[in-house]
């Protein structure tokens, strides 16, 4: 069957599912006619339906699946309906070998649960497709035709980021990318609350009509604790409307979200137990989160630490240093140059630790100092040879936040 004929076909039974719906909706308040119809006193007729009115069964069925962490491929292909030996003639297809968790998987199926035809969609926009051709089984791999469009939401903050975003259809990778625009004068372990909004303008990419994946923020305002911050992409960054790089030189914490489990300053050490001296920031979080680095560095050290058991000490510009322990693995070496964001190592229960946390420690001059309390210094602004072009640039993307600022509005162009 065609392309063209398997659109259709969805299309017919999109259609018939809203008929439905509406035709279900008007059995719930039949008029006073339709009551007095049905009362005791009358009699209701079964009258045969012909044959030729009933709807032959389909041939096939399009279903939709997601590939989960942990699918064996073939418990999936089940999922999908796919079964027995066409199964196992389709896990022999090379083009498989590429899916991964998380991609969304379209296969048309047989009443009998024989393939018809597959496709989905790579992390790399590549686009694979099997098809049956009699009884064999084709693959292709092609650049997909995503097209771009502009999606501006807006939302309300009631317990978290991740549960506004979901509210308003916000897209998690968005949600991410606001904590990290947002990160270096948001504290979001700390300090959302609730009655908080933010905006946000995004690229949303399309392939055949449909919405595939989020792509950048390219403008947001968020609104927390009486404050309202804005950003706008331009070139490889995010600045203010004046031209001031909303990023900070370093990030406010090395996980993008968890739980502060233990804070600086003077506290009960949990092996010890006796008052000592914190120097640093715990962060409870499960093993294996991702710990990326506060700002750009070069590794001064890799590898064992005593009690603070497998630790990366990141040497920054001028005065700064961090130093992240505990970790279950390290992902840099000695020497290497690594950027703000970049993934270092993972949260681990190595050395001296009653449980999987990250121990961070953030130091000027060599003397450890609390994260959360002093001001970081800011990135480079836009050149000043720049700003007009920055203006221009940012001028129609702010107007898109100031159209949706204070509503729960969502458009897309």
């Amino acid at each position: 069957m065609s392309m063209l004929g398997r659109f259709a076909r969805s299309a017919v039974i999109v259609v018939l599912a809203v008929f439905g719906a509406v035709a279900a909706f008007a059995t719930i308040a039949p008029s006073p006619d339709a009551q007095l119809l049905l009362s005791p006193t009358s009699s209701v007729e079964s009258l045969p339906i012909p044959a030729e009115a009933l709807l032959p069964s389909p041939a096939s069925y399009i279903r939709e699946e997601r590939y989960q962490r942990g699918d064996t491929l073939s418990a999936f292909l089940s999922r999908l309906g796919v079964t027995g030996g066409e199964a196992e003639l389709l896990a022999r297809q090379r083009a498989l070998q590429v899916l991964r968790p998380g991609y969304n998987v379209a296969a048309e199926v047989s009443a009998e649960g024989r393939l018809v035809a597959l496709s989905f969609l790579t992390a790399r926009d590549t686009l694979v497709q099997v098809s049956r051709e009699g009884e064999e089984l084709r693959s292709s791999e092609e650049r997909a035709a995503l097209y771009t469009q502009v999606a501006m939401k807006s939302s309300v903050v009631q317990s978290s980021l991740f549960a506004a975003s979901d509210a308003a259809g916000i897209p998690d990778s968005v949600a991410m990318q606001l904590a990290d625009i947002f990160g270096g004068d948001i504290d979001f372990h700390r300090d959302l609350r609730k009655g908080d909004q933010f905006t946000v303008v995004y690229e949303l990419h399309h392939l055949a009509g449909r919405p595939v994946r989020a792509g950048r923020v390219l403008a947001a305002e968020f609104s927390s604790r009486g404050k309202t911050f804005r950003a706008v992409h331009y070139g490889n960054s995010y600045y203010a409307p004046d031209g001031n790089n909303l990023r900070k030189a370093f990030l406010r914490a090395p996980l993008e979200f968890s739980r502060v489990s233990s804070g600086f300053g003077l506290r009960v050490h949990p092996i010890a137990k006796a008052w000592r001296a914190h120097q640093g920031i715990d962060y409870a979080a499960p093993t294996g989160t991702r710990v990326r680095a506060v700002g750009g560095a070069v590794v001064e050290y890799a590898g064992l630490r005593g009690g603070y058991g497998n630790t990366v000490i990141l040497r920054h510009p001028g005065q700064y240093s961090t130093v992240y322990a505990h970790l279950s693995r390290i992902a840099v070496r000695r020497g290497a140059r690594v950027e703000q964001n970049d993934t270092i190592g993972f949260v681990g229960q190595t050395g001296w630790a009653t449980g999987p946390h990250l121990h961070y420690e953030f130091r000027i001059n060599g003397q450890s100092r609390n994260p959360m309390s002093i001001a970081m210094p800011a990135a480079s602004p836009v050149p000043a040879t720049e700003l007009a072009a920055f203006h221009a640039h940012a001028a129609p993307l702010i107007a898109r936040l100031e159209l949706l600022a204070n509503s729960n509005l969502a458009l897309l162009e």
